[in-house]
């Protein structure tokens, strides 16, 4: 179970969270933590810590929803795997 914390992005690229952390990951860095997990035998996932009132732009949403497209992706292939 993959479990994404989107504090854990830099807040220049995701101010929507409850707890920014400063010197965070960039997206890219996120997509390829997410991207290292294939080959595990993975069967859920959840993308957590999303506040849209702190984010009116909607950018950190739409953040949020590309790293949870990253999660389906290598948890759609390890069940494709384990058949």
């Amino acid at each position: 179970y993959i479990s994404f914390d989107v504090d854990g992005i830099d807040p220049a690229f995701a101010p929507g969270t409850g707890t920014p952390e400063i010197g965070g990951l960039t997206p890219i860095e996120g997509q390829a933590l997410i991207r290292g997990l294939r080959g595990l035998n993975l069967i859920g996932g959840d993308v957590v810590e999303v506040s849209p009132p702190f984010d009116p732009s909607g950018g950190t949403a739409l953040l949020a929803a590309t790293m949870m497209y990253e999660m389906l992706c290598i948890i759609a292939e390890a069940k494709h795997t384990r058949k």
